[in-house]
């Protein structure tokens, strides 16, 4: 048993379809993997992604996102309960408050669908495809009080080609998040 000494516990938190989630699950399911996925949460009761984690096993509930205050005080105790070390963000799209932020005080990961620090927030290929960008890409960073401004742990990037729209770029870059965020995960977590 020894090689699961290493094993972090982590929460995953999302608010749709859980592409990414599902990347991750598979990615913990994996003979040396790094991390535990012990817990799902969504703001969204309906989310697909709760499937993905129905079908492993996991522990996942979806709340009915009212008031902040309230799911993000469900939340904390949550996390306390399943003793998370590290909570990963996969398409979640509520902004945590900074009192959240202090109270977990452990790391909170997130994908982010442009080259930081460029286009934080939404509408990020609209706004690279605006602005005539020759690249988009995705980035795996730290989450601090500031939107989408926390370190940037890994990122990739891909050619914005002439033909491209806002869904063709859409696609491209979810797949990239799908190939960095579990290699950004781990070369954060052998860093620390």
């Amino acid at each position: 048993m020894e090689k699961f000494l290493g094993k972090k516990n982590v929460a995953v938190f999302i608010s749709g379809r859980g592409s990414n989630l599902k990347f991750l699950i598979k990615y913990s399911k994996s003979k040396n993997s790094l991390i535990n996925i012990a817990l799902v949460i969504s703001n969204n009761p309906n989310a697909k992604g709760l499937e993905y984690a129905n079908k492993s096993k996991i522990k996942n509930i979806g709340y009915k996102y009212i008031n902040k205050k309230i799911f993000e005080n469900k939340c904390l105790k949550l996390l306390k309960k399943y003793k998370i070390d590290v909570l990963c963000l996969a398409g979640f799209m509520k902004i945590l408050s900074s009192n959240f932020i202090k109270n977990f005080s452990k790391p909170i990961l997130n994908i982010h669908p442009s080259l930081l620090p460029k286009y934080k927030g939404l509408n990020t290929h609209y706004r690279a495809l605006k602005n005539k960008d020759k690249f988009a890409g995705a980035s795996v960073h730290l989450v601090n009080e500031k939107l989408d401004s926390g370190r940037i742990i890994l990122q990739k990037k891909i050619r914005i080609l002439k033909k491209d729209n806002t869904k063709s770029l859409e696609k491209k870059v979810l797949k990239i998040e799908h190939q960095i965020y579990v290699k950004g995960i781990i070369k954060y977590l052998t860093n620390l």
